[in-house]
């Protein structure tokens, strides 16, 4: 087990381990149709679920995983009400290779102000940082520009193009 996060501050964000009051904020951001425009498998309340118990379970094995993010210097909710996004890396087998799966998504209300990129970034940095043995890589649907201009933000590079979860992606490293 790696020493594990438990936050990670930048310049507008705070990003910190997942808790169970945080379960319907990753209901909400992960089911909802808008967010998942280019998913042509969207999840649903039970599948979310699962997720969510996927997270925590994976932090209670390894000591880092996805995180919620929140804006900084707005009072953090009882109630997980303030979690804007998620973000991070956990383990992934790709091509028969441990690599760490690097993933953001948040509400709509928080799109456009680069918190995908800023949240991404930081999670890369503290993963190169921590975790340098194995790679980071980033799986995006072909479609789905918004999200490959934050990898290119991140300075990744195109790895491989195939079908990945039900839709032609583009498989990025650094």
């Amino acid at each position: 087990m790696v020493g594990g996060v438990t936050e990670i501050v930048t310049e507008r964000l705070v990003l910190r381990h997942f808790v169970e009051t945080d379960r319907q904020a990753v209901v909400e951001i992960q089911s909802d149709p808008e967010t998942n425009r280019y998913n042509p498998r969207p999840p649903d309340t039970a599948t979310t679920l699962v997720m969510f118990d996927s997270w925590l379970e994976h932090w209670a094995e390894f000591g880092y995983g996805y995180l919620a993010v929140r804006e900084r210097g707005r009072p953090e909710s009882a109630d997980g009400s303030d979690v804007i996004g998620m973000a991070g890396v956990r383990n992934r087998e790709f091509r028969g290779e441990k690599v760490l799966n690097l993933a953001y998504r948040f509400r709509p209300s928080a799109w456009g102000k680069g918190y995908a990129a800023e949240a991404a970034r930081a999670s890369v940095e503290w993963a190169e940082r921590e975790i340098p043995a194995i790679p980071v890589l980033i799986s995006v649907a072909v479609t789905n520009t918004p999200s490959l201009r934050v990898v290119e933000k991140l300075g990744f590079t195109e790895y491989v193009e195939e079908e990945y979860d039900g839709a032609i992606s583009r498989h990025f490293r650094r």
